[in-house]
């Protein structure tokens, strides 16, 4: 059985090869020409980076350079060194490559950039069409809808009976189905709404912000987050009840690949900082991968569901005593940090939330 279905999303890069009339080339730095603010918030973006990024490039390799983890990363038929000619397999997992003449190093770099979302049949999509533009313009009803072109690489499609694990190829939001009637705005959190022109000395108008901050900004992820915590005193034993609630994200938290986590550890100490007593909480989609592919459980964050987290101890303890309960965000295993030889130079989790207090002895 099949892990996902390589759906025509996914199967070959977009068949984008010219820029449309009016602009230099396909690269973002066209773009930004006029759009300089929307540029700059595009190339400090994990999109931007979504081909360099050190970690993506190391799991490429550790995975065997598949195609399909190519075409959502750098999506565009000149970011690619080879043609997609067709394939040897009906799940279209083994391509029939050809080398590409038009390939682009310096176009691949940009990973997803601005035309992978903007650039349909030679006309710019987006939310308005009244523009004055060098360049040909029209409205598109997906550049509003709140999911729109997103859907492409980060929510589930291909529901077929013989394929066992229905997610997207990097598991981003797989608990978002196609189809799914329930409102979704990735747009209204992921690209936040601002009041500016789009070209400097334009009229200003409501546009969306070209940040795609989720898991790897801590702030995004505090904001998502509601953090209580409440001391009970027993006879004998005292009781630390945590609760954790998603308040902020319309899909799980975390999302993204079945690594990302969250930890939620009790550490309580006595005099010289000395652990008395610890306990630990993984709120994960855990996954058993071999011999066979089984959804295990999942204990992640569900949209404004409370979940309680609980830790006792006997009372009586001295009066430096100290109880610290600290919430981290994983945006990697670090066990699978080792096995693929990944060398991160920048942290693979921070804390959301951590609060220090006297036991109440």
């Amino acid at each position: 059985m099949n892990i996902f279905v390589v759906t025509d999303a996914f199967a070959k890069p977009m068949a984008i090869t010219v820029p449309p009339e009016g602009v230099e080339s396909l690269n973002a730095s066209s773009c930004g020409k006029c759009h300089t603010e929307t540029y700059r918030e595009w190339a400090g973006s994990m999109h931007a980076s979504a081909w360099t990024d050190p970690y993506y490039q190391v799991d490429l390799i550790f995975d065997g350079n598949q195609q399909i983890c190519i075409n959502c990363h750098s999506p565009l038929q000149n970011q690619q060194e080879n043609l997609v000619l067709g394939f040897r397999d009906k799940e279209r997992f083994k391509p029939i490559l050809k080398k590409n003449p038009d390939f682009d190093p310096e176009l691949q770099k940009e990973g997803v950039t601005c035309v992978v979302c903007h650039l349909r049949s030679g006309v710019i999509i987006g939310p308005y069409s009244d523009t004055e533009a060098p360049h040909p313009t029209r409205f598109d009803p997906s550049m509003v809808d709140g999911i729109g072109v997103c859907r492409k690489c980060h929510v589930v499609s291909g529901n077929r009976w013989d394929t066992f694990f229905r997610i997207p190829p990097c598991g981003t939001v797989s608990e978002i189905r196609e189809g799914q009637t329930t409102s979704i705005d990735c747009t209204g959190c992921h690209m936040p709404a601002v009041r500016r022109p789009l070209v400097e000395g334009w009229q200003d108008r409501q546009v969306r912000r070209h940040l795609w901050l989720g898991g790897h900004d801590k702030e995004t992820v505090k904001n998502a987050l509601q953090a209580e915590l409440e001391i009970i005193k027993n006879k004998n034993t005292r009781e630390a009840t945590l609760t954790l609630t998603n308040t902020g994200a319309d899909h799980f938290l975390p999302t993204g690949t079945p690594d990302r986590h969250l930890t939620a550890l009790f550490s309580l100490t006595g005099p010289a900082g000395k652990i008395i007593k610890e306990k630990s909480y993984l709120l994960k989609r855990t996954i058993m991968w071999r011999p066979f592919i089984v959804d295990l459980w999942d204990t992640r964050l569900v949209k404004n569901t409370p979940e309680k987290f609980i830790f006792r101890w006997k009372s009586g303890l001295s009066d430096d005593s100290m109880l610290s309960v600290t919430v981290r965000y994983h945006l990697l295993d670090e066990k699978q940090r080792k096995k693929i030889g990944y060398q991160n130079t920048s942290p693979i989790s921070y804390p959301v939330f951590e609060q220090s207090i006297p036991p109440s002895n």
